[in-house]
């Protein structure tokens, strides 16, 4: 089921004022080689149906102004981490003559300084979801953080030279992108960005977009608000630690109770926990207490229906769906993160980056590696991308 943002929640973008260069010279050739078993790329708008899909891409090139570092001249090749087969860690394949993607009318290019990895990623990367992925090979990323360096023709509130943030899919399993985050720059629809919080640095900003909107849209389809309780399943995790500050913060919770391994405990009483379980001793749903939505990020949607108020809600983000529960898959959208920015420049949202990050560009694997073993405490963030 395709989850919808709510319109009556979200306000109006305002328009911010832009500029376009006009000056334009064609991007050479260039063919993406992921690996001496994998075939190159020949046509990005023009995808072969086949699941393994050459490609070669040509575009336009600008210079764009930005404040903080002047003339950026964009390249017409990238370094990028990529894939052309469906697999583990060891398919991830560095490659330093990537095409830099076209940039379509209403998309602006970003020069990545730093992206976030989530689930999603090495799913996708797993073939979990190859009946509606994109064509390989395959640059992965969803959450991204950096600077616009180049805008389309009908871009009108982003300008060269502003600091975004966002996911880069709108549909996170519809035709994910060819061309994510995890490379030197990436094209992103404008819609789908934010101009990033003042009081957070790139490597904070990356890691937010799609665990905070999966956190907000799982609150929001459930009904939640003022006065209402919330037990986080999995509370220290990117998107369960969103999940108890935005109920905290944003929705005003009567009482946020969530669970984690002991050594985490303090962890979720310093985000606004007011009953932290250590599910490691105790089992969340043989306590008396219920609770009018159960937000479960762990796959527990069995023990999860035990733990709710009759006529409550569970938000379930992987594993069996037991009822009242259901499932949505996050629809990305920059109004979320307009919307939460206050919040963030206020102090009252934190990013929380995994203390053993961030990861450098050259270690993508290792951060792959170690996100699959579902000990990460916030989000898995890369940074700095050259």
């Amino acid at each position: 089921m395709e989850a919808i943002l709510s319109s009556t929640a979200l306000h109006p973008r305002p328009l911010r004022p832009h500029s376009l260069s006009s000056s334009a010279s064609p991007f050479s050739l260039s063919t993406l080689r992921i690996s001496s078993r994998s075939p190159s790329w020949t046509s990005l708008r023009n995808p072969s149906p086949s699941s393994v899909s050459p490609l070669k891409v040509s575009a336009s090139s600008q210079a764009a102004t930005s404040p903080a570092a002047g003339v950026v001249t964009v390249p017409s090749q990238m370094k990028a981490w990529a894939y052309g087969e469906y697999g583990g860690v060891d398919v991830l394949k560095f490659d330093s003559s990537v095409s830099v993607p076209p940039v379509e009318a209403e998309q602006v290019l970003v020069k990545v300084v730093a992206a976030a990895l989530n689930p999603v990623d090495f799913k996708r990367r797993l073939g979990k979801f190859k009946a509606s992925d994109s064509p390989l090979p395959t640059v992965p990323g969803y959450d991204v953080a950096g600077v616009v360096v180049k805008v389309g023709s009908q871009v009108k509130g982003l300008k060269e030279g502003d600091e975004v943030y966002g996911n880069i899919n709108e549909k996170a399993l519809e035709g994910p992108k060819q061309f994510g985050s995890l490379a030197e720059y990436t094209a992103v629809e404008e819609k789908l960005l934010s101009l990033k919080p003042k009081n957070i640095d790139f490597a904070q900003a990356a890691g937010l977009p799609l665990a905070i909107q999966t956190a907000y849209e799982g609150l929001e389809r459930a009904g939640f608000s003022s006065g209402k309780s919330v037990l986080v399943l999995g509370g220290a995790g990117g998107v369960g630690s969103l999940v108890i500050q935005l109920a905290r913060q944003v929705f005003g919770a009567s009482k946020v109770a969530a669970t984690s391994s002991t050594g985490k405990l303090e962890f979720l009483k310093s985000l606004g926990t007011d009953l932290a379980i250590d599910y490691t001793k105790e089992n969340f749903e043989d306590l008396p207490e219920k609770f009018d939505v159960v937000y479960d990020t762990v796959g527990q949607g069995e023990k999860a229906a035990k733990a709710v108020k009759e006529g409550g809600s569970v938000v379930v983000l992987t594993g069996p769906v037991t009822p009242p529960g259901f499932r949505f898959v996050v629809t990305a959208n920059g109004a979320v993160l307009d919307k939460l920015n206050p919040f963030i420049e206020s102090g009252k949202m934190k990013p929380i980056v995994d203390p053993k990050g961030p990861f450098p560009f050259a270690k993508l694997v290792e951060a792959f590696s170690y996100l699959e073993t579902n000990r990460a405490t916030g989000k898995v963030v890369v940074h700095p991308i050259p």
